[in-house]
C-alpha cells in the first residue's frame, strides 16, 4: 500500500522522548523535532562518523590510525567525532597503562551493528555512483537552461 506524500509511517509503539529504565523499549520518533533520537541520527549520519564506523569495523585502531585511513578529516574534528560515538555508546575508548601512553578505540556490539548499516548503505552509494553523477550532471544542466532563460 502506497503511503501518501509527506507523511511517515507511525512508529509501532507509541514514541516516548525520556530514558526508560523499565522493560518497555525506548522508542523514538526520529520525525519528531524534539525527538532524542535526531542527535544520535546525525552522530551515525554525518560524514565523519560514516568512515569511523566503517574504518573501525576491521579492527580496533589507535587515533594515529583512523586518521590516516580516513583521507581528509582533521585532528579536532576525527577528536570530536569519536567522542560523540563513544558518548552514544557506539565505540569504545581504551586507555592502556603503558609508556608512552597507548589509547586506542574499538565498537561496541552497538556500533558494530550500526556500522553495518552505515557500510551497506555507503556501499549502495559506491555501486550506484554512475546513476548519480549522471542525475547531477543533468540537473546542474537543467538549471544552467533556466538561469539562460530568465537572463
Amino acid at each position: 500500500m502506497a503511503m501518501p506524500r509527506n507523511s511517515s509511517p507511525k512508529p509501532s509503539t507509541p514514541a516516548r522522548t525520556v530514558a526508560s529504565h523499565d522493560a518497555h523499549p525506548l522508542r523514538g520518533n526520529v520525525m519528531s523535532g524534539d525527538c532524542i533520537s535526531r542527535p544520535i541520527l546525525s552522530h551515525l549520519t554525518n560524514r565523519w562518523g560514516v568512515l569511523v564506523l566503517i574504518a573501525l569495523l576491521d579492527d580496533t585502531q589507535r587515533f594515529s590510525q583512523l586518521r590516516k585511513r580516513i583521507g581528509g578529516v582533521s585532528e579536532r574534528m576525527l577528536s570530536h567525532t569519536l567522542g560523540l560515538l563513544i558518548q552514544d555508546g557506539m565505540i569504545e575508548r581504551r586507555a592502556h597503562d603503558v609508556l608512552p601512553p597507548h589509547v586506542d578505540y574499538t565498537l561496541t556490539p552497538l556500533g558494530r551493528e550500526a556500522a553495518l548499516k552505515v557500510r551497506d548503505l555507503a556501499d549502495w552509494i559506491e555501486l550506484n555512483l554512475s546513476v548519480i553523477a549522471r542525475s547531477q550532471a543533468e540537473h546542474a544542466a537543467s538549471q544552467v537552461r533556466v538561469q539562460t532563460n530568465v537572463a
